[in-house]
Formats: C-alpha cells, structure tokens, sequence
C-alpha cells in the first residue's frame, strides 16, 4: 500500500446527493489526491437538477462542476488541507504526492471500458461511488456491469481493494436492503449518506463534509473537514 499511486476513482450516478461528490472531489484533490472520474447519464442529471450545473460527459472539463482556484482561494477548509499536504509550500508529508501539488482530474466516459479503471493491473487506492444509484448498487452486487462505473467497482471487488458504496435513497426497499448485504459479503463497505449531527453543525455545508471526512477515513486520507468526538 505504501508504493499503491495516490489514485482514488469516483463515480457519479443517478441518486440524489450530488453535493457530496462534488465536495468529495474539491477536498481529494486539495490533499494532492489524483481522482479517477466517471459520471453515469443520471448521475449528470442530478448535478444538473440539485446544483444547476451543466456536466457535458462527451466533452467534460472540471471547471464544470466548478472545481477552479477562484473557488478555492476562498475555501478556508480547503486552503488549509492543501497546507496540511505541503501542497504550496516547501515541505511535504504522507498526505502530498513527491511534487507537493494538488491532484489531477482524469475523466473517463461512462461507456468507455477501454479506461485504464476497467483493469485489475491499474492500481488505486479504492473507489467511491457517490452518491450510489439503487440501479448501480444492484449491478455491483450481482456482477453485472453495464457501464465503466459498475466494471470499476467490480474490478476493485475483485482486486481487494477499497470500493465505498454511498446510497443516499430513504426508505428501502427489501432487495435493495439484500443488495447492500451482498455487496458487504464481497468485501464492499456500505456508507449511507446519513451525516452526524454532533460536530457543531451551523450549515448545510457541515453536513456534507461530515460524509466526505467520513469518506476519506475510510481510505486513511487525514483530513480537518470536521470536529470529531472527543477531542479538543
């Protein structure tokens, strides 16, 4: 794991809580974290409907999900990630790749499974499927990929590697209960959308880095997106 490229893959579908995958990109890439995208048809709709945000998936370019400097220089959160990285600075820690730069968006079309992510051999540190679509959820769990996205996630079951699954859908439905068990049993974690509400919350903002702090626990990426219980 030491030598694993610092690449996390993310995928975007059709459920509701595209702010989470937004924000989970935005504090990836601020700890110097390459991230590995794929954006199903839905999963753009969604960003469309809830952030009104226009996502072009034959022609996507980060800004449009508004992933630019100008965002960030006013990101207190995100500004000192980078610094805890030595991202812009003359140091460097275990947070920060060698060059102690912020990481790289690299897309991958939703029906391209000539993507390097659509191979065992492409290494990684996992993969977040956020927010998680019942449809996706029901494809990984019976090995039935009919996109990248759902190849991906089959590809780091297969490997051992970290796959994250963030259904956000209330209430559930029996199979889709069963769905969740079976990914479980195949070595996924389950990760509801679900935030905590103990950590000072004054904004929907603190709501939603509570789910991405929680997200990167999960892949050993420190983070100071919120105050956690029990310390000072």
């Amino acid at each position: 794991m030491a030598n694993r490229p610092r690449r996390v893959c993310v995928g975007i579908t059709g459920a509701s809580g595209a702010v989470y995958s937004v924000r989970l990109i935005e504090v990836l890439l601020a700890t110097g974290h390459d991230v590995h995208l794929s954006i199903s048809p839905s999963g753009a709709h969604v960003i469309r409907e809830e952030m009104d945000l226009s996502v072009d998936l034959e022609d996507f370019k980060p800004a449009q999900l508004m992933l630019d400097d100008v965002k960030h220089a006013s990101d207190s959160k995100i500004q000192l990630l980078q610094a805890s990285a030595g991202i812009g600075t003359a140091d460097s820690n275990v947070l920060s790749v060698e060059s102690g730069r912020v990481g790289d968006i690299f897309y991958h079309h939703f029906q391209d499974f000539q993507a390097p992510i659509a191979s065992g051999s492409f290494l990684t540190q996992g993969m977040i499927v956020c927010p998680c679509s019942g449809t996706t959820l029901s494809a990984v769990a019976h090995s039935s990929a009919g996109n990248l996205i759902q190849r991906a996630a089959e590809v780091h079951l297969k490997e051992r590697r970290k796959l994250i699954i963030v259904p956000r859908e209330t209430p559930l439905s029996l199979p889709q209960i069963e769905n969740m068990r079976l990914v479980t049993l195949a070595g996924a974690i389950v990760m509801p959308a679900a935030p905590g509400w103990y950590h000072g919350v004054t904004t929907l903002r603190d709501l939603v880095d509570f789910m991405v702090a929680r997200l990167c626990d999960q892949l050993g990426i420190d983070n100071c997106l919120i105050n956690r219980w029990g310390v000072e």
